[in-house]
């Protein structure tokens, strides 16, 4: 799957720009993903491939608890769209593939 490995996001939210790391894996025509962020990790929920847009959910807890919603498109190494909490204004999201994910034989 084009969107798999490992990515750097930027996310600018009211309360300043924060960074996360984002992991997804494609197995089976299933992609799975893990968010790291704020000393924890949190799996990603409801992950959608759809062409060039990607879109998922995930429960955090650190800095407080949120349960944010992203939407972003990517092209090759980049991503860019929006992550949305409730009914708040959608916070601005970037992106840059650090690394492709490990091949499993």
């Amino acid at each position: 799957m084009p969107v798999e490995g490992i990515w750097n996001l930027f996310i600018s939210t009211p309360i300043g720009r924060m960074k996360a790391v984002v992991e997804l894996r494609g197995q089976d025509a299933v992609l799975t993903g893990v968010a790291r962020g704020a000393d924890e990790d949190v799996p990603l929920s409801d992950i959608a491939l759809d062409g060039d847009r990607l879109t998922w959910k995930q429960a955090i807890t650190k800095p407080m608890r949120l349960n944010p919603a992203f939407d972003v498109t990517f092209d090759g190494d980049t991503l860019e769209g929006t992550s949305r909490v409730g009914r708040l204004p959608a916070s601005k999201v970037t992106g840059e593939r650090r690394t492709a994910p490990e091949r499993r034989a």
